[in-house]
């Protein structure tokens, strides 16, 4: 049963982090044809919202949300986001049979990479445990401080060169999933005390206004990025805030002995490294369409 169970918890994320791959896929090949001039505009999502394609990434994007929620219930956060971080190798598998790129040499190190990473961390980390915390606690400052760490990436990236200002876009939207993914866990928490209780708690209300800016940063990093260079950030973001967050707010477990820190270190940058080899591409920049304001290679103003 605990095999059956194990399995189950494996797939079940699993299974998501494919639907966010190729969902993600989706959105960017929509999203990047829209006019610079909209990004981190309400207007880039209403235009989108017109696209068949993007629609069903969002659809796909969904139901890896729910996947990756009932991931959470059966086995906690720390377990579940460092397999989200399959993403990036599905998205690419995915794109390669749809645009025919090629699959180099690098790009094979990188899969394994993160694969082996992730490997590493769940073997060596164990986690485990977790307990319910209070809709007050002071620990929840923790998620409020990525929010902002978060919102000064965008300001920073409102200011740089046009690729950089796609990646820390893309970090910040990272970010906000990280942050998104404990608040779907507290909310969880909630809804066992019935779905009404939902309503009388800030949990799934910053839930939305997390998931909705999330969104708006990664749509706005896919308008001006090849999914290579725009969904790699977000990617290693993700699952480092995520378990960073869920230790701090959850008090969820991980082995602390020195191999096993040593271990669970090296996995983590095993994974990124990963994530970073994946999403070298010679394609960087965003050319510029008919209708693009002159200058958008420039900071935004």
């Amino acid at each position: 049963m605990d095999i059956v169970g194990s399995a189950v918890g494996i797939a079940v994320p699993l299974a998501a982090a494919c639907l966010l791959g190729v969902g993600f896929v989706c959105q960017q090949h929509a999203a990047y044809e829209e006019p610079l001039r909209e990004v981190l505009h309400i207007e880039l999502i209403l235009h989108l919202a017109r696209r068949p394609v993007w629609l069903l990434g969002i659809a796909l994007m969904i139901g890896g949300q729910v996947l990756g929620t009932v991931a959470f219930a059966l086995s906690g956060v720390t377990a579940v986001v460092p397999l989200l971080a399959m993403t990036l190798v599905f998205a690419l598998i995915f794109a390669h049979l749809i645009y025919r790129e090629s699959f180099t040499r690098a790009a094979w190190a990188g899969a394994v990479l993160v694969c082996a990473g992730i490997s590493m961390f769940l073997l060596f980390g164990q986690p485990s445990g977790g307990s319910p915390v209070s809709h007050v606690s002071l620990r929840w400052l923790a998620a409020g401080g990525v929010v902002i760490v978060a919102g000064l990436c965008v300001l920073i990236g409102r200011r740089v060169a046009f690729v950089n200002r796609a990646i820390l876009f893309a970090a910040a939207a990272g970010m906000f999933y990280g942050v998104q993914d404990v608040l779907t866990r507290g909310s969880l928490e909630i809804s066992e005390a019935g779905l009404g209780a939902l309503f009388t708690h800030w949990h799934p209300y910053a839930l939305v206004a997390v998931a909705a800016t999330g969104l708006l940063l990664a749509q706005s990093a896919f308008d001006m990025a090849p999914i290579q260079v725009s969904l790699p950030a977000s990617t290693a973001a993700e699952p480092i805030v995520g378990i960073v967050l869920a230790v701090v707010i959850f008090s969820e477990q991980l082995k602390v002995t020195p191999v096993a820190l040593t271990a669970e270190i090296l996995g983590l940058i095993a994974m990124v490294a990963g994530i970073i080899i994946l999403g070298r591409s010679p394609i960087l920049t965003k050319r510029k369409k008919p209708g693009a304001p002159v200058g958008s290679e420039a900071p935004l103003p």
